[in-house]
């Protein structure tokens, strides 16, 4: 009789968990061709990018758009190159991962 009550919560949780950014998501979008999480390689470490914004409160929105379009300068002279595969919303999901890192 209570599963009744916990079976919508539990499809609702079923539901969202693919919204959540994870290590998956940044391997599925070929992030993790140039980054880690926790070392460089032609990419700064997740970890460095969470250390580096942490505190900026515009940190979403421009790391959001330089995963879409591309963008150099910020990590030395290699340029990271647009991901048309990513859309604004995977991005938005990835950067809040790579955010929340420690």
């Amino acid at each position: 009789m209570k599963l009744h009550f916990l079976l919508p919560v539990i499809v609702g949780a079923a539901l969202a968990a693919p919204a959540f950014a994870n290590p998956d998501l940044a391997q599925k979008k070929n992030c993790m061709a140039c980054h880690a999480v926790d070392k460089k390689l032609v990419g700064p470490a997740f970890k460095d990018v969470a250390t580096k914004y942490a505190g900026d409160k515009e940190a979403a929105g421009k790391l959001t758009t330089k995963v879409v379009k591309g963008g150099s300068g910020a990590w030395g002279q290699i340029p990271m190159p647009a991901n048309p595969q990513v859309s604004e919303a995977e991005a938005k999901q990835l950067v809040s991962w790579v955010l929340g890192l420690k």
